[in-house]
């Protein structure tokens, strides 16, 4: 199978079919699934200022991924029924619109099961079946303690699946969440998970930080040159008030300096911006633990 992306409108091609949407901000990947002939699309409903709650279609049947508010869902979705909501955490603007969303539809929520509303409570390391395809469940705490991400697999006619990482306020692009209740240790490890996961997995966020995130990882890495062409087509892709979701594993292995803190060059400056300064400590932990409250700060 062939996939490609055209920068300027954002157009994914699948084989001979060209899926566009028109909508602001508003993307679709569509995908054949080798077990079956139904599509699978995952397009961003904006809510608030920056958040992206991400909308799952497949054989007709409307998932949604972290519902902070459920207004825009009622108006991405119109008279279509809602089969089911996905939770990553706690925040409320991840939750705040199950209350309603479960008014209108009755649908199942699956999510931590210490959160009110939530009807199907999710256990790590455990698979799940939804919209007929399998979901992987990983504990990845750090943000917060009770943080999920979930990976969704979707068959390929090469034979190779292909992910799709939901990974709330853990990971964005070329950052990562602040630690509200977990350790710096915790999160390097949650991350590291997330980014052994093949470099083709596609990476859907909860919140449009890439810009900003871009500045930091320039500053943290300024020879890295992956970063700057990554700030080029981001700045492309908000000028044109089209997302830069989601990412890849492979784009942030290449671009994400918290993922990058095995690199000589990023432990440096790490260590030059903490209070030992220019102590060079190579403990990854360590170097995470800098770079985050370098961030705090930025």
């Amino acid at each position: 199978m062939r996939d490609s992306v055209s920068l300027a409108a954002r157009t994914i091609t699948t084989g001979p079919q060209v899926i566009q949407r028109k909508l602001p901000y508003m993307i679709s990947f569509q995908l054949p699934d080798q077990r079956a002939t139904k599509m699978l699309s995952i397009s961003p409903i904006p809510a608030f200022s920056d958040n992206y709650i991400w909308h799952l279609e497949r054989d007709g049947a409307h998932w949604v991924v972290d519902p902070g508010d459920a207004k825009p869902v009622f108006e991405a979705l119109g008279d279509k029924p809602l089969g089911g909501i996905l939770i990553t955490h706690h925040h409320l603007d991840h939750t705040g619109g199950i209350a309603k969303l479960r008014e209108r539809y009755a649908c199942p929520v699956y999510g931590p099961g210490t959160i009110d509303g939530v009807t199907n409570p999710l256990a790590a390391g455990e698979s799940y079946e939804i919209l007929g395809l399998p979901m992987r469940v990983m504990d990845v705490p750090g943000h917060t303690l009770d943080h999920l991400a979930l990976v969704l697999e979707e068959g390929t006619d090469n034979g190779t699946p292909q992910l799709h990482l939901f990974c709330g306020d853990t990971l964005f692009a070329a950052g990562c969440g602040r630690l509200f209740e977990g350790t710096p240790a915790q999160m390097h490890n949650s991350l590291a998970k997330l980014s052994a996961l093949p470099p083709e997995t596609r990476v859907y966020c909860a919140h449009e930080y890439t810009l900003a995130n871009l500045r930091f990882a320039e500053t943290a890495e300024p020879g890295n040159a992956a970063v700057k062409s990554r700030i080029a087509t981001s700045q492309a892709l908000r000028a044109d008030n089209r997302p830069t979701l989601p990412s890849t594993i492979g784009e942030e292995l290449a671009t994400n300096p918290f993922l990058r803190c095995h690199i000589p060059a990023v432990a440096r400056r790490a260590a030059n911006h903490g209070a030992n300064g220019a102590n060079g400590d190579s403990d990854e932990v360590e170097v995470f633990a800098r770079l985050r409250r370098w961030k705090d700060e930025f």
